[in-house]
């Protein structure tokens, strides 16, 4: 089981494969074992790597650093530390964000291309930008009920991210993954990735990528992901009309090709 310290804090990672980096990045409060569809596949065409952010999956739960600045902090100090250049991040919802917040504080430089996953540039309803999914009565409630029923908040991001509820053992594998980040820095996390806006990063994106939605809008509407291609200077856009927030668990056959023809390409 892979683990490296950065920042003061292990991380656990997979690394599969051999050629052109591919590195995913999860969702808040997920983990890398969402991606255990595509490892094996990627693996096979590319140097493969899913990494915990800190707090997540199989990472150390530090008790500090939960923000997105600081997730990117950690990514960036991961990837120098594998010495890692020509990287597509494939991000995930959060991962976007931490993918973004990278771009801010180091630019593009290193990165081939990117994959951004079902991922709004907020997930807060600001005046002018109706896009988020939380506005402030929703984000409150969110916040309670991690605090104070973990459990309900688990079978309420099962049921909000898929379509069609998926089937077992897969739903037992996400929900313990989800399970696994602790109250404290779930909340922490939570509060912190939900208010981070970023319109203005998305201009300075100036690598080619290919932006996916899931058709069902149950948590993310495809036009704030319409949004967010629109924004980015080499941006193409794909919809996946079976799912809902997680393509690449609901088509993983149709994501797995589509996304590594592109990566491919560029």
């Amino acid at each position: 089981m892979p683990r490296a310290t950065h920042n003061g804090t292990r991380l656990y990672y997979e690394d599969r494969g051999e050629g052109d980096p591919v590195v995913f990045l999860h969702g808040v409060t997920m983990g890398s074992r969402f991606f255990d569809d595509q490892l094996p596949y990627f693996a096979d065409r590319f140097r493969t790597i899913a990494l915990d952010f800190r707090g997540h999956g199989r990472s150390e739960a530090a008790e500090t650093g939960h923000t997105v600045p600081q997730y990117a902090r950690d990514l960036r100090a991961f990837l120098e530390g594998r010495e890692l250049e020509g990287v597509v991040p494939v991000a995930w919802s959060m991962g976007a964000l931490v993918l973004w917040e990278y771009v801010e504080q180091f630019g593009t430089d290193g990165l081939a291309g990117a994959v951004i996953v079902d991922q709004h540039a907020s997930d807060f309803t600001w005046e002018g930008y109706d896009h988020g999914f939380a506005d402030f009565d929703a984000f409150r409630e969110l916040i309670e009920l991690s605090q104070t029923d973990p459990d309900a908040l688990v079978d309420q991001l099962m049921t909000s991210m898929f379509r069609e509820p998926p089937a077992e053992p897969t739903a037992s594998r996400l929900a313990d993954e989800i399970s696994r980040v602790r109250p404290p820095i779930r909340t922490a996390i939570l509060f912190d990735q939900t208010l981070r806006d970023y319109r203005e990063t998305l201009p300075a994106v100036d690598v080619p990528a290919l932006v996916c939605a899931g058709e069902d809008d149950g948590l993310i509407s495809t036009a704030g992901v319409e949004y967010v291609a629109d924004r980015m200077p080499q941006a193409e856009f794909e919809r996946f009309e079976e799912s809902g927030h997680c393509p690449f668990l609901e088509e993983p056959d149709r994501f797995n090709e589509r996304v590594a023809g592109w990566i491919e390409s560029i």
